[in-house]
């Protein structure tokens, strides 16, 4: 009699690397809610449909501490996917996952070619460029360097540099720059519309931003803790 083997459905495993943004808490805890509050209320939706990491190092010293971060987040509707910055003993098994080892990442974009990026952090800034318009709900996301645009940035799209901003267009949507290099970015427009602008942390809403302002051709800065929108 022939032997006959017979195997079983084969299960394949792939490894794949998604974009998180990353919360960086800090202590008081009041305190950082009360201006993640008015960020929240300025800028709606901002967390929709997003990857959330929280990072508590130094902001976390219990695993009730990281409890009372977790459910005051969760209270603002933001689903965090993972956790940075704590003691394993400070995690259970209901919480988001302990991550380790995780690092600022070259690129991420929503439905605009770009050529890909090396999976490594170089030493010197890699700049992005994007040569046409960005539509509303479209991300431009590159934390290691520079964004510049050749075209519009649509109203409900957002911009988020490690270094500065350049559109050499309309402005409509929200610009972030210095999310790596800090106060040391800024922010250029030839014609500003803008619903959110922000460099190092600092931002304005459409209502704070000067209506002389608008339409215009400008660059934004920080100086003294504070935002500067000037005209060219």
């Amino acid at each position: 009699m022939n032997a006959v083997s017979q195997t079983g459905p084969s299960i394949r495993f792939r490894g794949r690397s998604f974009t998180a943004m990353t919360l960086v808490a800090d202590v008081p805890l009041q305190a950082w809610l009360a201006d993640f509050d008015i960020w929240l209320q300025r800028s709606p939706g901002f967390f929709n449909g997003r990857t959330v990491v929280l990072d508590l190092a130094d902001s976390a010293q219990t695993k009730a501490d990281v409890e009372r971060w977790i459910g005051e987040l969760a209270k603002r509707g933001i689903r965090l996917i993972g956790l940075e910055g704590v003691r394993p003993s400070m995690v259970d098994a209901g919480m988001p996952l302990l991550l380790r080892g995780g690092r600022d990442t070259s690129l991420a974009i929503t439905d605009v070619a770009v050529p890909p990026a090396e999976p490594r952090k170089p030493v010197e800034p890699v700049n992005m460029l994007v040569e046409r318009r960005v539509r509303s709900g479209q991300s431009v996301v590159c934390l290691e360097g520079d964004v510049t645009i050749i075209g519009s940035v649509g109203a409900g799209s957002e911009i988020i540099a490690g270094g500065s901003i350049h559109v050499y267009g309309t402005l409509a949507g929200r610009a972030i720059a210095g999310a790596t290099f800090g106060a040391s970015a800024q922010i250029f427009c030839t014609r500003l519309e803008a619903e959110l602008l922000a460099v190092d942390g600092i931002y304005r809403t459409a209502e704070d931003i000067d209506n002389a302002l608008r339409g215009k051709a400008v660059r934004v800065s920080t100086a003294d803790e504070t935002l500067q929108i000037t005209a060219l």
